[in-house]
């Protein structure tokens, strides 16, 4: 399996995952010529993404959707919630194929387990996808760490994990108060800190890549969030081995990244 986070932050989110010659994306809040463009930029093709599964419907994460659904045929995968709430942003699909939060189901042989994630939208979701015993873990967009978030992730061999803002420069920054609340609240961003908290509570023998995700442009560092986490593990990593360790961007696509059977 080999995923690449091909962008991610408040102006727009997309991930390519790719196993036995079949691909999905999560997310697709870029607009659609952008999202070819940055797959072609890291040796990936539109033309075999089969499905697109949506997280959430702010619109950094659906930007793109609808129009990829229909030039591609793709298939666009989401709870009826956030489905919904996504309305006619989205436009005809080719096909909508709905999904239960926190029942797994089977795509393009993929085994996709959505759970529920705590952030200000209608129904927003993470999600474990499976092939063959290989495992990602994707989880953005949420304010808080809850008890199902570390069963759901625990035991991934990859995963994507929002790291969004610097709580002293959030302070300390341009944000008005009620959207610094918002930031910070339970159903807003991860910091820093929180991050690295929660990667340490997710640390395993056989956990091998992380990429640290949705940092914010105004509110974080790329320097911050690596020295958040990273100097947290060196000191809590209980005998594992340390996983690799990337950064996604907003502007660019991050590392293909491959897992590989332990």
């Amino acid at each position: 399996m080999k995923f690449c986070v091909l962008g991610s932050g408040s102006k727009g989110n997309a991930t390519y995952v790719e196993a036995g010659g079949r691909a999905l994306l999560i997310d697709a809040g870029f607009s659609g010529r952008e999202i070819s463009q940055r797959l072609e930029r890291v040796g990936a093709s539109m033309a075999r993404v089969e499905g697109i599964l949506l997280t959430h419907e702010h619109n950094d994460h659906i930007q793109g959707a609808g129009v990829l659904s229909r030039k591609y045929k793709t298939a666009l995968l989401a709870n009826q919630a956030t489905f919904q709430a996504a309305g006619p942003r989205l436009g005809k699909v080719a096909m909508f194929q709905p999904f239960q939060t926190g029942e797994k189901f089977t795509f393009a042989g993929f085994s996709i387990h959505p759970f529920a994630t705590s952030h200000d939208t209608a129904e927003p979701v993470g999600f474990v996808i499976e092939h063959q015993g290989l495992t990602l873990g994707f989880c953005t967009d949420t304010g808080m760490v809850s008890r199902l978030l570390q069963q759901r992730l625990a035991g991934c061999h990859g995963l994507v994990l929002e790291c969004n803002h610097d709580l002293q420069m959030l302070a300390a920054g341009p944000y008005p108060l009620h959207l610094q609340q918002r930031v910070r609240s339970r159903q807003g961003h991860l910091a820093n800190n929180d991050a690295a908290r929660f990667l340490g509570d997710l640390l395993h023998a056989h956990l091998q890549h992380v990429v640290l995700a949705h940092l914010s442009e105004t509110n974080n560092q790329p320097e911050l969030a690596l020295e958040a986490v990273t100097g947290f593990l060196a000191t809590t990593k209980n005998g594992f081995p340390l996983p690799e360790i990337s950064l996604s961007w907003q502007k660019s696509p991050g590392v293909m990244v491959q897992l590989c059977p332990s």
